[in-house]
């Protein structure tokens, strides 16, 4: 270590001590359950280690600058890239995979991250060996354009999962929890509503839905009725059946926005308007998924229509998706999740998208490792309304993950203050796929701006 570097260590630390004694002598902790302390020494102890990992990873301001088209901002570099399967995990939908990524750097942190599959991973992968992992736009924006055509939902739930694991190595390096890095907590904990309620032993979806409430849940929600199985779906029939459905839901669980329903696409426009037009005065939290979702421009009449709360987003993906949804103010809920927009930082734009149009946020469920990356995205954006979806109500443990990788308690989620993403992995208990150690053979050709930046090809 260089005696400025040391300097800027020791400077950091005094800062740091100081900053501790002062939250301190005012009786500042953190607690939840009686479970999660955050003792004086432990947090010295993370803070010194996380100044050290920083000014490690920093580059020394008496160092050669480095090449124009790529400046760079630590000293680590991605050596490897590997990605296993969910032990158990058998759905074959792509845009729920559960696939585990692992990038390790050559300073020995290695970040993790959840999605993709085989093949999208592989080619994202190589892209990225000998990067900067610190330079996580840098390299999203490499990943998304660096091969012209922009990409599918498919790949963007690799990149997704890939850049996860980018924003778990900074955190790590630097000491600090990723909603940290974000922005800063902006709430104390995220409210959940659940798809089912596997706790209950009610012998009704309607006894099980009350008990979700009692149990702290913010709401139940449900899906209509029919289209389960090998019967065939019959629209006349089950839009009767669906608004009856409701109206002994929402005397169930009291009314209150206490429940939601998700018509699942299920439903052509006057079918889906005729439901809406009968519970719009029981006044669900939301509606969701009135009709398909390929034709997002159909809102503007669908908007017209209706006026019970619409959510929309399961099956999109990055914001060129639905910002026209947001930016005129057809949705009043978002419900793109996470690894399904490309990553953190893009689900913390439409975030930011939805605050400036007063749209919620209630992205859809995914894996574990997702919805713990989901707390630090919600936990750091300010969308007036935010929930998080758990389905059965329960929150998962996978055993490759820590067993307290979620902070869970009375319906609602808190934020992880351990760094990165708070999730400790181990790989012996998932099911090794691959693992890229060299570039591509075959770079496609890369377009920078004058600045440095990546443009069109």
């Amino acid at each position: 270590m260089t005696f400025n570097r040391l300097k800027r260590l020791k400077t950091a630390i005094k800062i740091i001590v100081d900053w501790s004694n002062c939250l301190y002598s005012m009786g500042m902790s953190f607690s939840l359950s009686n479970t999660i302390t955050m003792q004086r020494r432990n947090f010295l102890h993370r803070a010194v280690l996380g100044s050290t990992a920083l000014l490690s990873a920093m580059p020394d301001k008496t160092a050669t600058a480095g090449p124009s088209k790529a400046t760079t901002t630590s000293k680590l570099k991605i050596t490897k890239i590997r990605y296993y399967a969910a032990p158990g995990y058998t759905k074959p939908l792509f845009n729920q995979a559960r696939g585990i990524v692992e990038i390790e750097t050559d300073g020995g942190i290695i970040g993790i991250g959840e999605g993709g599959s085989k093949d999208m991973i592989e080619q994202c992968a190589q892209m990225m060996i000998g990067e900067d992992p610190f330079r996580i736009e840098y390299l999203w924006q490499n990943l998304y354009r660096g091969m012209f055509y922009p990409p599918g939902r498919e790949k963007l739930h690799a990149l997704g999962a890939l850049e996860m694991a980018l924003w778990d190595i900074k955190g790590k390096a630097l000491g600090v929890p990723v909603y940290e890095l974000l922005g800063g907590a902006t709430r104390e904990f995220i409210e959940c509503y659940a798809t089912g309620y596997s706790a209950s032993k009610g012998a009704t979806e309607y006894d099980r839905a009350k008990d979700c409430i009692a149990a702290g849940l913010r709401c139940y929600r449900t899906n209509p009725t029919g289209g389960n199985g090998e019967e065939r779906f019959d629209f006349y029939e089950h839009t009767k059946k669906t608004i009856e459905h409701c109206k002994r839901m929402d005397e169930a669980v009291g009314g209150g926005g206490n429940w939601a329903i998700d018509l699942h696409t299920r439903f052509d426009t006057p079918e889906a308007i005729k439901i809406c037009d009968v519970i719009q005065n029981l006044e669900p939290y939301f509606v969701e998924d009135l009709i398909r979702s390929e034709n997002p421009g159909v809102y503007k009449t669908l908007r017209q229509m209706t006026k019970v709360p619409i959510a929309v987003g399961e099956q999109f993906g990055d914001r060129w998706d639905i910002n026209e949804l947001i930016e005129n103010r057809l949705i009043d809920y978002c419900r793109i999740t996470l690894p399904n927009s490309g990553g953190l930082s893009e689900l913390h734009k439409i975030a930011s998208m939805c605050e400036t149009h007063y749209v919620g946020m209630i992205p859809h469920f995914t894996g574990p490792l997702s919805t713990a990356a989901l707390v630090h995205v919600l936990g750091s954006c300010s969308p007036t309304r935010c929930m998080m979806e758990l389905v059965g109500g329960q929150i998962e443990k996978p055993a490759y993950f820590n067993e307290d990788y979620l902070l869970y308690k009375e319906g609602k989620l808190f934020l992880n203050p351990a760094p990165g993403l708070g999730v400790k992995f181990d790989p012996k208990k998932a099911t090794f796929i691959m693992e890229v150690a060299a570039k591509t053979k075959y770079p496609h050709p890369i377009l920078y701006s004058k600045d440095g930046s990546i443009h069109g090809w």
